[in-house]
C-alpha cells in the first residue's frame, strides 16, 4: 500500500522499550464494546471494520484491556486482525475488575493478574503479549506483590514488555526499582495537562506517554475560540489539531484516540498530516 495511502506514518515513530517500533499515532479499542464499556457492541461488523481500516491507515499500535467488555474489546481485535502482521503492536491491561457497566474496581493480587494475563494470550491468540500494563496500582496489594508477578510472566516469556496506568512520579520509581517499565498511560490531552510532570519524566527517562482521553477540547473549540480559529485555517477538525498538538509536544507520545465509526477514525487518523506551525503550537498550549 502506498504511503500516501496511510496518514499514521506521518506521525513519526518510536521504539517502545528501544525494541517493539510502532507509528506514534495509535488507537484505542475501549470504544468497540457496548454502553458503559460492557457488553458487546450494537454493530459488531463495524468494530471489526474499525480495526481492519485502522491498521490499512497505518496504525501499528492498538491499546486494549481485558476489562473492556470484559474481554469483548481483545475478541474483536483477534477477529479483525489475527494472524497480526509482523508490524501491529497489540497491548493490554490487567489490574481493574467489573461489575457492570461503567463500574471499574482495581484488584492487583498476583493470582488475579496471572489468571487474566493467560486469559488475554488466549482471547488475543497470542504467546507473548508485546506491553502489557497494570491497569491500576492495588492501594490494597503491595506494589511489590503486583509488579513482581508480571516480572515473572515477563521472565517466561508471555508478556514482552511491562507499563503502568494512571500513575505519579514517585509511583512509576518505586515500579522501576521493581521490574523494568516501559510506558505511562495517563489522561493527559490539550485541554487537561494535569499529568505534564509525569509527561516529562517520561521524556528524561525515555518511556513511552500513553495518553489517555486525548482529544478533549473543553471550550477551547467553542465557535471563536483559538482552537476553532486554528482549525479554519488548516481545514481541519478542533480535534484533528488536538490529537496533531500532541504529537508535536513530545517525541515519547503515543495517542490512541478511539472511536467505534469508520469516518470518525478516518478523521482521527487524518491528524497525523495537519503540521501545527511554532506560532501556532505555543498558541494552543497558552490558550488552555
Amino acid at each position: 500500500m502506498a504511503a500516501s495511502t496511510q496518514p499514521a506514518k506521518a506521525s513519526g515513530s518510536y521504539r517502545i522499550g528501544g525494541d517493539l517500533p510502532v507509528d506514534r499515532l495509535g488507537y484505542g479499542a475501549m470504544q468497540l464494546t457496548g454502553p458503559g464499556v460492557w457488553g458487546d457492541p450494537k454493530h459488531p461488523a463495524e468494530a471489526v471494520r474499525v480495526l481492519r481500516r485502522a491498521y490499512e491507515l497505518g496504525v501499528t499500535f492498538i491499546d486494549t484491556a481485558d476489562s473492556y467488555g470484559p474481554f469483548v474489546s481483545e475478541l474483536l481485535i483477534r477477529e479483525a486482525l489475527h494472524p497480526y502482521a509482523d508490524d501491529l503492536v497489540i497491548a493490554t491491561k490487567a489490574g481493574l475488575t467489573r461489575a457492570g457497566p461503567d463500574d471499574w474496581r482495581p484488584v492487583g493480587r498476583p493470582e488475579y493478574l496471572r489468571q487474566q494475563c493467560e486469559l488475554s494470550l488466549r482471547h488475543l491468540g497470542l504467546d507473548c503479549i508485546p506491553l502489557y500494563q497494570l491497569h491500576r496500582i492495588d492501594a490494597k496489594v503491595p506494589l511489590a506483590d503486583q509488579l513482581g508477578e508480571l516480572a515473572l510472566l515477563r521472565q517466561e516469556g508471555k508478556i514482552r514488555h511491562i507499563g503502568l496506568s494512571q500513575v505519579g512520579v514517585e509511583e512509576i520509581e518505586a515500579a522501576r526499582a521493581i521490574a523494568p517499565i516501559v510506558s505511562v498511560q495517563n489522561l493527559y490531552n490539550l485541554a487537561d495537562r494535569s499529568a505534564e510532570d509525569v509527561l516529562e519524566h517520561c521524556e528524561r527517562h525515555d518511556l513511552a506517554f500513553i495518553p489517555w482521553f486525548p482529544i478533549a477540547t473543553g471550550n477551547l473549540a467553542r465557535p471563536g475560540g483559538p482552537l476553532d480559529a486554528i482549525a479554519t485555517g488548516h481545514g481541519a477538525a478542533p480535534a484533528q489539531l488536538a490529537l496533531a498538538w500532541l504529537l508535536r509536544r513530545s517525541a515519547v507520545m503515543l495517542p490512541i484516540p478511539g472511536t467505534s465509526s469508520v469516518a470518525h477514525l478516518e478523521e482521527n487518523v487524518a491528524a497525523a498530516e495537519v503540521e501545527l506551525t511554532d506560532a501556532e503550537f505555543e498558541a494552543l498550549a497558552g490558550a488552555a
